[in-house]
């Protein structure tokens, strides 16, 4: 039975990347390409990179795309409103409910607009991949192109429909779970589930 890998990788001004892979083909993910791209790569060995895709557009979390792309290749991947926004290119723009094959597994992708306008979020299984879109206690700071309004519809109805054993793994921080966020985070406070 495959198994998924869950590698963080911290990058500069402490944005967090992920390596995921499934145990049985070795094929692998990086969410949130950073820098330095040598911690990335590192984690790499002996899997096939198959997807390098971004949260959002901000320079911290694609800093390091273009070198792990060059020395893994792997197919490019973020939302077309933040490819415009922020002037970046991929080889595939992503919309909300595409499904990417990584091994055994399925990448969904999720929509979040709000901290950027293509703010993405990635589910496999029970772990979800939130960027700045949600963080532990909070959200991502806000920046000239974050629309607060647009972010909380977001994460009270998508993310928050999850099941309750959700695992959040966050652009900043450590990880913590769902059910730890509706029921300690302001952000989910008089809001019902």
């Amino acid at each position: 039975m495959a198994r998924l890998g869950i590698v963080k990788v911290k990058g500069e001004k402490d944005v967090n990347c992920y390596v995921v892979s499934c145990t049985s083909t070795q094929e692998a993910a990086v969410i949130d390409p950073v820098e330095p791209a040598s911690k990335v790569l590192g984690q790499l060995s002996g899997l096939t990179l198959r997807w390098i895709v971004a949260t959002h557009g901000h320079p911290g979390h694609l800093a390091g795309k273009d070198a792990v792309y060059d020395a893994a290749r792997g197919t490019t991947g973020l939302h077309v409103a933040d490819a415009k926004q922020f002037l970046r290119s991929a080889e595939r723009y992503l919309v909300d409910g595409d499904e990417l094959e990584l091994g055994d597994f399925a990448v969904q992708v999720i929509h979040t607009p709000g901290h950027t306008p293509g703010s993405l979020c990635y589910l496999i299984g029970n772990h979800l991949f939130t960027g700045d879109t949600l963080l532990a206690g909070g959200i991502g700071r806000e920046m000239p192109e974050t629309d607060l309004r647009q972010q909380l519809i977001s994460i009270h109805g998508k993310l928050a429909r999850l099941p309750l054993t959700t695992a959040i793994y966050l652009g900043h921080g450590s990880v913590t779970s769902l059910e730890n966020e509706l029921r300690t985070s302001p952000v989910f406070q008089s809001v019902g589930r």
